[in-house]
C-alpha cells in the first residue's frame, strides 16, 4: 500500500466521523429527548448547545483535513482552529442570550398567532 491508499483510508474515516456526526444530529433534531430539550443550560437548552458543539467538531475535521490544514506549521493551524473554538461559542452564546431577552422583553407586546 502506497500513500495513495493511506490517504484514501484517511478520507474515508473522515467521511464516516463526519456521517456519524451528521446522523446523530438529525436523530436527535427528530426525536427531541424532553430531558435535553427541557432543560436550560447557559440560556438554552442542552440540545442546542450539543447542536453547537457537534457542529464546531464537524468544521474542525472539515477544515483539518479536507482543506489540508494538518499539512500546515503548528502555529498556523492554531490561527486557524483557536478561533473556530474560542469564538464561535462566544458569539453563539451571545446570540443566545441576546435573542432571549429581546424575546423575553417583546413577547408580551407581539400577537405570534395569526
Amino acid at each position: 500500500m502506497g500513500h495513495g491508499a493511506s490517504h484514501k483510508a484517511l478520507i474515508w474515516k473522515v467521511f464516516g466521523i463526519l456521517s456519524v456526526i451528521t446522523i446523530v444530529e438529525v436523530v436527535l433534531g427528530i426525536i427531541k429527548p424532553e430531558f435535553l430539550f427541557k432543560t436550560q443550560f447557559l440560556g438554552t437548552s442542552i440540545l442546542n448547545s450539543l447542536f453547537i458543539i457537534l457542529t464546531i467538531v464537524k468544521a474542525y475535521y472539515i477544515v483539518y483535513y479536507f482543506m489540508h490544514l494538518n499539512d500546515e506549521k503548528k502555529n498556523f493551524k492554531y490561527s486557524i482552529v483557536l478561533p473556530l473554538v474560542i469564538l464561535i461559542p462566544y458569539l453563539a452564546t451571545l446570540l443566545i442570550i441576546e435573542g432571549g431577552y429581546v424575546h423575553d422583553t417583546l413577547a408580551p407586546y407581539i400577537n405570534w398567532a395569526y
